[in-house]
């Protein structure tokens, strides 16, 4: 399997030289969101308007995968809801190291540690191989700048940048306006089978919801 969708939103995140997260938080949601649309498009998990469900435990091959459905399945077992924006609050947190630690295994990132004034420790995860990340932005590139028509993955990714307004971080130097407007076209088309888009849409409403919730609550 090429690096999922998780980790590709990792690299657009991801400072080539420093190594550090940009936009951590909105980054955060994307990530947690791209690894649950990951397991949607394998037939794992389905989401259903507000509802997570799992409904395929066996294991896909990919460890930052089947470790998610081992975890989404002993979760829904605990709860009497399985709410979508309960599960994506819950892995938030732990689904960008979780991403990293998968691409630093890859060799796509290393890890680098160090200490601020000698005393707190710091890491950082800067590029060892830029060629996955060149090779995802010219498709990036070739659906939203160049007209290209998007395959699911693609689509599903810029739906994700999309929805966590991360469009800055995909193009950094493109213009801000019809870029998003590109965005929002693909994240709204025929790209997929319904069942999918459905799936996406309420992943991208959940994620809506939680950061204009986040969001309130850090300005109050």
């Amino acid at each position: 399997m090429a690096i999922t969708l998780a980790e590709e939103v990792v690299l657009l995140s991801l400072d080539d030289e420093s190594g550090s997260t940009q936009q951590r938080q909105s980054a955060g949601w994307a990530v947690a969101g791209g690894l649950l649309l990951e397991l949607v498009l394998e037939g794992k998990v389905s989401v259903t308007g507000k509802r997570l469900e799992l409904t395929d435990d066996t294991p896909t091959g990919e460890p930052l995968l089947d470790s998610r459905t081992e975890l989404i399945g002993t979760w829904l077992r605990q709860r009497a809801k399985h709410g979508v924006s309960e599960w994506l609050t819950k892995d938030q947190p732990k689904a960008v190291p979780a991403a990293v630690a998968r691409l630093c295994e890859r060799g796509v990132v290393a890890e680098e540690k160090r200490k601020v004034l000698g005393v707190f420790p710091v890491r950082r995860y800067p590029e060892a191989d830029g060629t996955v990340e060149r090779e995802l932005r010219d498709r990036l590139r070739a659906v939203v700048l160049d007209g290209a028509e998007p395959d699911t993955r693609t689509a599903g990714l810029i739906a994700l940048i999309h929805s966590t307004k991360l469009h800055g971080l995909a193009f950094p130097d493109g213009p801000r306006k019809p870029v998003a407007a590109r965005m929002a076209e693909i994240a709204e088309g025929q790209w997929a089978a319904e069942s999918v888009r459905a799936a996406i849409r309420d992943t991208q409403a959940a994620m809506v919801a939680i950061t204009l919730v986040t969001a309130t609550t850090i300005l109050l």
